[in-house]
């Protein structure tokens, strides 16, 4: 028989999409007060792997990457999403924007071995874990880099987004390292 443990901790993550650049130096003080201290802000990357979020979005989309200083534990991801998505409600119901949907935040975590992302949607390789909140596993790390799966979006499977990765999972290992070393 198996023993129970406890898992250990993660990186918090997020994404952000927005064709509203303003939107992007804003949303990082708002995430931190209710998901924790940024301490990894990628650079801004243009969007261009798909046309889907278009229409609700407008032209334009950008991406960037936060990481949060405190570790989570993994069933806090679907915490994070719902606030997340409340987040966004709120600022689309603003009306401030052009857009329909000024901004897309999506939540995930790194742990030492994968990239998670939660999704209010379900699908055959999604696990239901509370108030309809699904987590996949997006990325698997092996051998120093990302292997993807075939749901994997396009533009998560990009050198450039898994270099991004890569180093918040980095910060990641050595504030694991820490916490070990204070509890230990």
């Amino acid at each position: 028989m198996g023993q129970i443990s406890k898992p250990k901790p993660v990186n918090l993550i997020v994404g952000i999409l927005t064709s509203v650049p303003e939107l992007l130096g804003q949303i990082g003080k708002t995430l931190g007060k209710h998901l924790g201290h940024i301490d990894f802000r990628s650079e801004i990357i243009p969007f261009n792997f798909t046309d889907y979020y278009n229409e609700e979005m407008g032209k334009g989309i950008q991406r960037q990457f936060l990481g949060f200083e405190k570790l989570i534990m993994p069933d806090e991801i679907a915490l994070a999403k719902v606030k997340t998505n409340e987040i966004e409600e709120q600022i689309a119901s603003s009306k401030k924007y052009s857009v329909m949907r000024p901004i897309n935040i999506d939540p995930g975590y790194i742990n030492e071995s994968r990239l998670i992302l939660a999704s209010t949607k379900d699908f055959s390789h999604r696990i239901y874990l509370r108030d309809g909140i699904y987590a996949e596993v997006t990325l698997n790390y092996r051998r120093g880099g990302y292997e993807s799966f075939p749901w994997t979006f396009p533009d998560y499977k990009s050198p450039e987004y898994q270099n991004i990765f890569l180093r918040i999972r980095k910060l990641y290992v050595e504030k694991l390292k820490e916490t070990q070393i204070r509890c230990g």
